[in-house]
Formats: structure tokens, sequence, C-alpha cells
């Protein structure tokens, strides 16, 4: 029998798949769950068991959080990436890594096929299906709920029809768990003007305190919470714990999809935001205002194009030698409060703090140049201005 690996979730659409690749195709199924922070080892074992079930020759689980943090978290905070600055990339840049895992896999198992669960009207299509293309031009590709265009209701006829009569109850939001955010869609999403009920959330308001927490980052990376050193990984997940319990990330993502439609969709992403804000405060103290400038317009191509899953496209691995480079005085601490549904960047502490340089204080006094500096650097400054309207007159009557 040929062998086709499936990336493989356990839920409705991909549990059908392993049966139809089966049943109808004739082909070894070999599934692949790849981690990226969204499943317990609990749940991990629940996948599995269920693979093996469905019928599959083999399954694996494979954690890649070290490599999808090294290669896309790490540039995300870099660059303080917020899709239409509001989402950070959490599933989008997911599925860019899960794919490359799924091709090593079928590569290591010498597939003949690659099968993957996605429908015709969304982006994971065009995610799974361009790194396929790229990486294994070779292996043919097999989407049967895209090429059938089925209904869920016809998924679940057919799983009994071949003795497959579980549960599945539809939850009435599709929840996709992340490292770096959880995706939240539902019915209200599907419209303009609706917001998504409190219940939607999976994490809910437990404190209703205040609380200062310390983000300490070392050339951008964020290698210290509340003083004490450890992985960026760690951290990223001690402040999720708490800052989840205030309920803070939590918003409404309206952008351009792949393919061509308006989408929206909820997400809570409570240490996402908070290290994306504090690390964009700590470069507003250490950067230059050109280094700024060009970082915004550059890590702005860059999520798009990681949204759209353009990730293999050679001008993200320019841009990631740009951010890299880009962090080098990009070192202190930055303390921030958290309260119920938000939280405050308060203030921070750097030795490359550019405001601590003794030249001057902002509004107060100024120690770098005189009076008659500031008169003839203004004049100069306005030179153009000045210029422009005394021969075009009349546009200052408009």
């Amino acid at each position: 029998m040929k062998k086709v690996v499936l990336a493989y979730s356990g839920g409705l659409d991909t549990s059908y798949c392993v049966k139809y690749l089966i049943n109808e195709l004739k082909l070894e199924v070999h599934s692949i769950l790849v981690n990226t922070g969204g499943f317990s080892e609990e749940e991990l074992k629940v996948v599995e068991t269920k693979a093996y079930e469905m019928g599959v020759t083999s399954h694996c689980n494979k954690n890649i959080l070290d490599i999808y943090y090294s290669k896309a978290i790490k540039y995300m905070v870099f660059g303080n990436v917020l899709k239409n600055n509001t989402y950070p990339l959490s599933v989008s840049a997911e599925r860019v890594f899960q794919s490359i895992e799924v091709v090593k896999y079928a590569k290591e198992l010498g597939a003949d096929y690659i099968a993957h669960g996605s429908t015709g009207a969304g982006n994971d299509q065009v995610r799974f299906d361009m790194i396929f293309q790229t990486l294994a031009p070779n292996i043919q590709i097999i989407t049967p709920i895209r090429d059938l265009k089925l209904t869920r209701q016809e998924e679940i006829d057919y799983l009994k029809s071949h003795g497959v009569d579980m549960s599945w109850e539809k939850s009435k939001y599709s929840i996709n768990k992340g490292i770096w955010g959880t995706s939240v869609g539902g019915v209200e999403t599907l419209s303009s003007d609706q917001p998504l009920p409190e219940s939607a959330f999976p994490s809910q308001l437990k404190r209703q305190d205040e609380v200062q927490v310390c983000l300490g980052f070392e050339n951008g990376e964020f290698v210290a919470f509340n003083g004490e050193k450890d992985s960026p990984i760690n951290n990223i997940l001690k402040l999720e714990v708490i800052a989840s319990e205030f309920a803070i990330g939590r918003d409404i993502h309206v952008g351009d999809t792949i393919v061509g439609i308006k989408g929206r969709v909820g997400f809570e992403a409570a240490a996402a935001t908070v290290i994306i804000k504090a690390h964009h405060l700590l470069e507003k103290h250490t950067l230059s205002k050109a280094q700024q400038l060009n970082k915004e317009h550059l890590a702005n191509t860059y999520g798009t194009l990681f949204h759209d899953g353009q990730y293999l496209e050679p001008l993200m691995r320019n841009i990631e030698k740009f951010l890299e480079d880009s962090q080098k005085t990009v070192t202190g601490e930055v303390y921030v409060s958290l309260r119920p549904y938000h939280f405050m960047v308060t203030g921070i502490d750097s030795d490359f703090d550019l405001m601590a340089s003794g030249f001057a204080d902002y509004g107060e006094e100024n120690n770098a140049w005189s009076s008659d500096d500031a008169k003839g650097f203004i004049k100069i400054y306005g030179m153009q201005n000045k210029i422009f309207y005394h021969v075009n007159k009349d546009l200052l009557e408009e």
C-alpha cells in the first residue's frame, strides 16, 4: 500500500480524512500532530488513542515549541508584529511551522502523499499547500474535505457508516490554542456588528485586583520575569498564567484573507500582547528615530507575508537579519500593571535609555544648545515651508 502522511488534530475533519484515505483511496495512513504549545500531555495521549482507533498505521506527536520560538516568535517580538495593529499572528504563524514538520515527517517515511483537512474557504489551505508544494513538489497533496465540498453532517454520516459512532457535538465556538494566542470563532464573527460574549473566551476573569510585573529583556528577548531568569518560552508561559487571569489580550481581528474575502476572528493572547507592548516601549527608549521608523515598515511587511503563508519568501530571511541586528541595545526591564481586562506599561529601566543622556530634559531644560542655537535651527528647519508659500501665496487662502 502507498503511504500518506496526514496532518491530524483528532477533530471531525481529520477523523473523516483517516477513514476516507483508508477505505476509499486504499492508502496506509500515518498521522502526525505538530504541537506548538496548544496541547497538554494528557490531551496528546487522547489524540493518539483516537488516531489508532480510527485505523492509522502509526501516529506521531511532535513538539516543536523550541523551533517555533527561535524561528518565529522571537522575530515577531523583535518586530512588535501585530497584524492590522491588532492580531499577534498566533494560529496563522503556527500553521506554517506545522506544515514544515509534516513535510519533514513525510520525507522520513518515504510517503507518496500528504493530506490535510482544510476546507476551501479559509487561509489554512493556502498555508499548508504552499509549504507542501515548495518543500515537497513531488509529493501529491490530498484534501478530501475541500475536494468533496463536504458538510459536517455528511462527514458524520460517513463515519457512522464505517463503524465510528462518536459524539461529534460541535462546540458553539471554534477554538485553536497555541503558546502565542488562542483564536475564537463563532456565529458572531461571521457578521460585522456582533461582539463575542464573555463566555466565548476560554480564559475567564479570575482576578479583580491589580498586580505589577517586571519583564526583563536582553537584546530584545524576554529572558527574565519578575527578576528571575529563565528561557523565553518558560517566561511566556509564566506570564500567560497570570495575565490570563485578568482576561487580558482579548480582541477581534478584522482583515483581508489570503483568498480575497474579509474575515473576522476573535482571539485572546494575554502574554503575547503584554510582551509586544512592553518590548515596543523599551525600543522607544533605546532605538533611534530612524531605526524605529524603518523597523515599523519592515515588520509590517514581515507580518503580512507570514500571515499569508509566505514564510519561505527569501525577503523574510533578509528582514530577520535586520530585526536581529536592531536589538543590540534593546536590553532592560519593563514594568507593567495588570488589571481586569487591560494592562498599562508604566516604565522602563535600561543602561541604553536615550532619555538618560544628560543632554536635556524634554520641556524643562537643556545643556546641549543655546537660545541662539535653537532660533537658528528653527529658522532653517522651517525654510522649505516658507519658500513654498512665498511662491504659492494663494494656497494660504484656501
